[in-house]
């Protein structure tokens, strides 16, 4: 369609997790895309605008979590006096709805009677329409495509500054310089998400015997990844290079710029790195790859979904609500034997330089209004 029936003044609510924000960018540049004089307004968590905050044409609206009443107050008072065209409320939560009702807005679109929850059809106008594909990327992008935006961009890409990429060079400089690099982020922020330490340590052994790849541990300063990386250098054979609690998140950005592949569960860093070239084998027990594989490597998953499902809800998978996360106990993420993941490396890097992924387009500024 064309821009001109693309509403221009666009308010776009999702506030978290760090991956469904990384998840989001297709959403800005498909609709800057089809109207570039759109303006964006994007209200998000304070951790998470660290990712996506300069990108061009949109103006992060900044809502800390952690800072309750007062935050929330803040962000009214922001948002006093703004009217948008359309709000496109793409987090389905009970404090989503709370800020959702802040918004002035002459359309308010929620998700689709699957996807939305905890109440969200009250505080919208109109759904987006249904959507085939389980994953959580199409759901998003079926927002863009309600306000007349159905050319999707996919897209991951968000500025990343020279400085970042020379911190990263240097980072990286302790490694073993022009070897394949394998980068293990072995942690999410749902820690039954997480495989075990010794099972990560065996395909860094194996990564390095078998490919002499060098081997990069990745991961935020919290104390449980701290902890996870500890475990898996003491209990691997090679040399493994802990980056862990060392980078910003476009710094980390950077890093996967610069390695081949990236092993990692279901995480912030398996969607960021949608935005690079890097194959992502992402590790799927405790949830479904088709809602929340990779996108771009989505052929590369390791999926044991179907084990978990059947182990702890006696029930396969299509049975299950969409959504359903299995995170039980650590035994579910055991369910991915060491083996299949070392025989999926073997396949990646048997193929490695063929065009795994293709490479997402550069970033180019929107063009401002009546510049054509």
């Amino acid at each position: 369609m064309s821009g001109e029936r693309i509403p221009q003044r666009v308010c776009l609510l999702r506030l978290s997790a760090l991956g469904d924000c990384a998840n989001v960018v297709p959403v800005v540049h498909t609709l800057q895309a089809a109207r570039p004089d759109i303006e964006i307004t994007w209200i998000i968590n304070r951790a998470e605008a660290g990712l996506v905050a300069d990108l061009p044409g949109v103006s992060c609206m900044v809502y800390d979590k952690s800072g309750g009443r007062a935050a929330l107050l803040d962000l009214a008072r922001r948002l006093r006096g703004q009217r948008f065209d359309v709000l496109l409320d793409m987090h389905a939560s009970w404090r989503a709805n709370v800020i959702a009702c802040l918004v002035r807005a002459d359309r308010r679109i929620g998700f689709d009677k699957r996807r939305a929850r905890d109440g969200q059809r009250l505080f919208v106008s109109q759904t987006i329409a249904p959507v085939a594909s389980r994953h959580v990327v199409d759901g998003f992008l079926a927002f863009a495509a309600a306000i007349g935006a159905s050319a999707p961009v996919m897209d991951w890409r968000v500025p990343v500054s020279a400085a970042d990429r020379d911190k990263a060079t240097a980072l990286l400089a302790a490694s073993d310089q022009g070897s394949p690099l394998l980068i293990i982020s072995p942690c999410s922020s749902h820690g039954m998400r997480n495989w075990q330490a010794t099972c990560y340590a065996g395909l860094a052994d194996h990564a390095a015997t078998h490919h002499g790849m060098r081997v990069v541990l990745a991961g935020g300063p919290s104390a449980s990844e701290q902890a996870m990386g500890q475990a898996i250098i003491a209990a691997a054979n090679c040399r493994i290079t802990n980056l862990i609690g060392q980078t910003s998140l476009k710094q980390l950005l950077a890093v996967f710029e610069q390695g081949d592949v990236l092993v990692t569960p279901d995480s912030g860093p398996a969607h960021m790195a949608n935005a690079t070239e890097i194959t992502t084998i992402s590790l799927h027990a405790a949830t479904d790859p088709r809602r929340s594989g990779a996108y771009r490597s989505r052929g590369w998953c390791i999926d044991y979904f179907a084990e978990a499902a059947a182990a702890y809800r006696r029930r396969a998978p299509d049975d299950l609500k969409w959504g359903t996360r299995i995170e039980d106990d650590t035994g579910v993420m055991a369910l991915i034997p060491l083996a299949a993941v070392t025989k999926r490396l073997d396949t990646v890097m048997a193929e490695h330089g063929t065009g795994l992924v293709t490479p997402c387009p550069e970033i180019t500024p929107p063009r401002a209004p009546g510049s054509g």
